[in-house]
């Protein structure tokens, strides 16, 4: 799990120490402690990638769809006295109108994404679960490499509500991204190539029954 530190005689850490992180270190401060893990592993950082692929165009871009999102990978979010950093996090454009040039954001957004590992499982279903329900952000996704799931929730009068639990190749058309469909297995190492096709696996057993 992502391990804690504090690195200064109060024992709650400031921005300070995040800046002072290493370069190869994600840092972040929830509850005034410093969490500092390693950059994500290539599993992880390809299902990152693959969700920004699957739901920049059309929805930040507009390119075969609605458009009037930003979608940002690993943004810095600051968040009351919690710094911390989603895999992707997007905001409606009547949220945030203009992106800043700053280094990090303080408005928070509309819809965030961890893909889950062995080093940030806890951090991010727990006390960084609270923090985007404290700041009411509407929709929340976990993403997980190992199990080839992905669970949605969205926040319902302070709480989170789970809308979707998908798995393997499962087809994704999950709020607030329900304007489009895309396969879930396109995340995974194999793009989802174990898992045949359902039209494939029709014709084999049809195939079969024929032998019989």
């Amino acid at each position: 799990m992502a391990k804690p530190s504090r690195p200064d005689t109060t024992g709650k850490a400031t921005y300070q120490d995040v800046l002072d992180a290493p370069p190869h270190k994600v840092a972040e401060i929830v509850g005034g402690t410093l969490y500092m893990q390693p950059r994500p592993a290539i599993l992880h950082a390809r299902a990152s990638s693959g969700i920004g692929m699957k739901i920049g165009p059309p929805f930040d871009y507009g390119d075969g769809g609605p458009g009037g999102w930003w979608i940002v990978d690993e943004p810095e979010l600051h968040l009351g006295e919690d710094i911390v950093v989603p895999d992707l996090a997007g905001w409606r454009r009547d949220t945030l109108p203009r992106l800043p040039d700053a280094a990090f954001l303080e408005i928070a957004p509309d819809w965030a994404c961890e893909v889950l590992s062995p080093s940030t499982r806890q951090l991010d279903l727990t006390d960084k679960r609270s923090i985007y329900a404290r700041e009411a952000v509407s929709h929340l996704w976990f993403v997980d490499p190992d199990t080839r799931t992905l669970d949605a929730f969205e926040h319902r009068n302070g709480a989170w509500a789970l809308i979707a639990t998908l798995r393997d190749d499962d087809p994704v058309s999950v709020p607030p991204f329900d304007a489009i469909s895309f396969r879930l297995g396109a995340l995974w190492r194999d793009g989802g190539a174990e898992r045949p096709p359902a039209q494939g696996r029709q014709e084999r057993r049809g195939n079969k029954a024929l032998r019989r």
